[in-house]
């Protein structure tokens, strides 16, 4: 075993040596040093402001949905790991790949039929991209290479996931003019059960016709906008994408990173709308937060599309991919969900935090508040303060990563009422102080 460093130690090794995300090098303020996690609780390696555990208000990057330590998903691990790690996935299956596959098919809109296993996100975002490209040039359509989406989405950090989030006032901002040039519509309309608007159904409509022939592709975050701003639109307008697309001859991706599993009511956001993309991207809360596994899936009309091209093949094979640790523990956490009521759960944690936040709609400075399944969010009237509004929740006993004007939380779906009301009470705290 190495040698046991103290807090003070790792700390400081940290800021010489570890560079931490959306931060210079060294950070600006020394991370919170976490020593274990169990269920919905951080505990930390020392107490800080009076804390010596954390509730959880951000399910790691919302993937945590069954919270830390459970005994199933250890289970999952444990047994994967005495039979093997890793295999490469190039010539080589193994069950765990098979079964999450065929689990995945069986969950997703009925004419997603493949699966392309990827290490991240964002990966799976360029999988998606790459996948629509080929498509069409395997068709003879090698013009059709640009993408739609609309303002105020976010998916991935890496070049082609950069290229479709927000142009303006966006972390990818500075890149503008070295990306390819995509094509963004308006950002939607405001409101999950707001009427849907006629004239921005319009919009999309003529924006995608209008540039049908050099349009691969169509992706958008369906229902719920995340990293670009957390905000939420009518599933209207995604029928509205999917009836032009067929019209024009375009691709629909529906990116479900942050969607899928459940987090806003619904298995996959696009329920909601009743409608089928021709390729989702899904990540997260896939493997339940234990490791980084991703996934692209497709209709057999794509896979064959590209299947029939001059490069009968997909060039894409991450060193990870089908990491057979990785995929046993995904398919043991979409069981864990599917053994349960996650429906009622989601509705009780979107209960508490309509009740929980409804303070924070009188605070000064805020602009307002929102919530969706499990998803709660305070947009403030200015930036946040990220130092004072981290302290005030944690002081609360809670932790939250504001960013921008946001304050929000999305826990684990095992989060229980009393601590659901203690997060709603860090994020008005955040509110007030930040």
């Amino acid at each position: 075993m190495p040698e046991r460093l103290t807090p003070g130690e790792l700390l400081t090794l940290d800021r010489q040596h570890v560079w931490h995300p959306y931060g210079p090098m060294p950070g600006k303020a020394a991370p919170l040093l976490v020593e274990s996690a169990s269920g919905v609780r951080l505990r930390l390696a020392e107490p800080v402001e009076g804390q010596d555990e954390l509730v959880d208000g951000m399910s790691s990057w919302w993937s945590a949905v069954h919270g830390y330590n459970h005994p199933v998903l250890n289970d999952a691990a444990h047994g994967q790991l005495e039979r093997m790690s890793h295999v490469m996935f190039g010539g080589l299956t193994h069950e765990p790949a098979v079964r999450l596959a065929k689990r995945l098919v069986d969950i997703s809109p009925e004419p997603l039929q493949h699966v392309f296993l990827a290490d991240s996100g964002s990966v799976s975002v360029e999988v998606a991209v790459k996948m629509c490209l080929q498509y069409w040039r395997s068709l003879g359509k090698p013009r059709k290479q640009r993408l739609l989406t609309w303002r105020g989405g976010y998916h991935g950090d890496t070049w082609q996931p950069m290229s479709v989030c927000d142009p303006d006032g966006g972390m990818h901002e500075l890149w503008q003019g070295a990306l390819p040039r995509q094509i963004f519509a308006d950002a939607p309309p405001a409101g999950f059960d707001a009427a849907p608007d006629e004239a921005y159904a319009a919009h999309l409509r003529e924006l995608i016709g209008r540039h049908a022939e050099e349009l691969a592709a169509v992706i958008v975050e369906p229902v719920v906008q995340g990293a670009g701003g957390m905000s939420f639109h009518s599933p209207a307008y995604l029928r509205v994408l999917r009836e032009a697309c067929d019209e024009h001859g375009v691709l629909l991706v529906f990116d479900e990173i942050a969607t899928g599993f459940g987090r806003t009511g619904a298995l996959f956001a696009a329920e909601h709308a009743g409608v089928a993309p021709d390729v989702m991207c899904l990540g997260k809360a896939l493997t339940g937060g234990y490791l980084t596994l991703a996934a692209t899936l497709c209709t057999t009309a794509v896979a064959d599309g590209i299947s029939r091209g001059a490069l009968p093949v997909l060039a894409h094979g991450p060193t990870f991919m089908g990491n057979p640790l990785a995929t046993a523990v995904a398919d043991a956490s979409i069981s864990l969900l599917l053994s349960q009521d996650w429906g009622q759960e989601v509705k009780r944690i979107e209960a508490g935090l309509r009740n929980g936040l409804a303070a924070a709609a009188d605070l000064p400075g805020v602009r307002e508040v929102r919530v969706l399944g499990a998803i709660g969010v305070v947009q403030l009237d200015h930036e946040v303060d990220m130092a004072a509004a981290t302290r005030a929740a944690v002081r609360e006993g809670v932790w939250l990563r504001p960013f921008r004007d946001l304050i929000y939380t999305m826990p684990p779906y095992i989060t229980g009422d009393d601590d659901v009301a203690r997060i709603c009470a860090a994020v008005c705290a955040a509110a007030r102080e930040g």
